[in-house]
């Protein structure tokens, strides 16, 4: 649990710290107002494992949340499901930037992961959700897999937005169909979500739609889901050519102040 608070002085600091188990966060010096890198000493996620994070941006606040690689989901056991749950709050005038680098899914893997995200009526919020599909150099194709993602966005009581993903068995055969990730100059291998709610999102969405990828080996898609809530959608061959499109997307929606982990 990590939050953040808006001083007399209107200096942001940390306001609550705590961490067991195998996640840490690191705070890295000389980048403000608050930046949070998570540390999963475990080395990844495998079957039966269980993770919660909570993190709180107080009033008029910011916090900036990372993760020190690419997280891993490891080949499970059956009937074994590695769960993680993330509860974020945004309060009053404050922001928060959830900016995991990839999640990379392996062959066997069984994942479950949640998300949601209280806002506050005037909060702003930077998400985005990098997924790999198995790895690549090493030949990998998810042919045996298990992944359930879900991520919900609430003002108040209203949820704004909802968006579940449920991949079983054959993850490869499904991402080459059609309707889901078919299309491009090769197998679909990494996915990106991307959720800007904040007054400047309907005034992002032309520089963001002409930034996208339009083919070949990634494509992409923006809409706005309300005036202040826009949503965007990645698709690639692979993870470097992901990063590609979605890292100057994220340079510019954070005013130059990407995590450094990001470019390592």
């Amino acid at each position: 649990m990590v939050s953040t608070k808006c001083r007399a002085d209107g200096c942001v600091a940390i306001d609550g710290l705590h961490q067991a188990g195998a996640l840490k966060l690191l705070f890295p010096r000389g980048r403000p107002p608050v930046e949070a890198v998570l540390v999963n000493t475990a080395g990844g996620i495998t079957g039966g494992d269980r993770f919660t994070l909570e993190a709180s941006a107080g009033r008029n606040s910011q916090l900036t949340l990372t993760t020190q690689a690419a997280e891993r989901a490891y080949r499970a056991q059956p009937g074994q499901t590695g769960r993680v749950q993330t509860t974020l709050t945004v309060a009053a005038g404050a922001r928060l930037n959830w900016l995991p680098q990839e999640t990379i899914l392996f062959q066997n893997c069984d994942f479950a992961r949640r998300l949601r995200v209280d806002l506050a009526p005037d909060a702003r919020l930077l998400l985005v959700e990098p997924l790999v599909f198995g790895r690549a150099a090493m030949g990998e194709r998810l042919t045996s897999a298990r992944f359930h993602d879900r991520i919900d966005l609430y003002r108040g009581p209203r949820r704004l937005y909802h968006d579940a993903i449920r991949l079983n068995g054959d993850i490869a055969a499904t991402l080459a169909g059609p309707g889901t990730g078919g299309g491009l100059s090769a197998p679909s291998g990494a996915l990106a979500t991307l959720l800007l709610a904040a007054p400047e999102a309907e005034a992002a969405l032309d520089w963001i739609r002409a930034a996208l990828p339009s083919g070949g080996s990634a494509v992409g898609g923006a809409s706005l889901l309300a005036p202040d809530l826009l949503h965007l959608r990645l698709l690639a061959v692979d993870s470097f050519v992901l990063r590609q499109s979605l890292l100057p997307l994220l340079d510019r929606l954070t005013g130059g102040g990407l995590p450094r982990c990001w470019r390592l």
